[in-house]
């Protein structure tokens, strides 16, 4: 996955960072559980849509109309996830955030 997925090193990027701020902020053990929680659910997920995606390309989409579909799905489940992740980092670090430059 890391040697041929760029949106999965991306991830890892992100994931990398993410794990520094809950150091850096010393954010709550209960938030520190979420965010790792939800960044391996991002992870998971591209890596099973990866899967998908290989299996799909070995079937090709004339042999059956559905393996574009399938592929559509998975990558909208990669959204999704991502989606949701960005939201509950936002939700989380935002009061750190707030604290570390003196926002009210």
């Amino acid at each position: 996955m890391v040697k041929s997925e760029r949106n999965f090193r991306i991830e890892m990027a992100i994931a990398f960072l993410i794990m520094v701020l809950i150091f850096i902020f010393k954010v709550k053990n209960w938030e520190a559980v979420v965010l790792v929680l939800i960044i391996m659910w991002v992870m998971v997920a591209e890596i099973i849509n990866t899967v998908l995606e290989r299996v799909v390309d070995i079937l090709k989409p004339r042999i059956h109309p559905y393996a574009r579909l399938i592929k559509d799905m998975m990558a909208a489940v990669v959204l999704t996830s991502s989606l949701a992740a960005v939201i509950i980092g936002i939700i989380i670090f935002l009061p750190y955030f707030r604290d570390f430059f003196g926002f009210y």
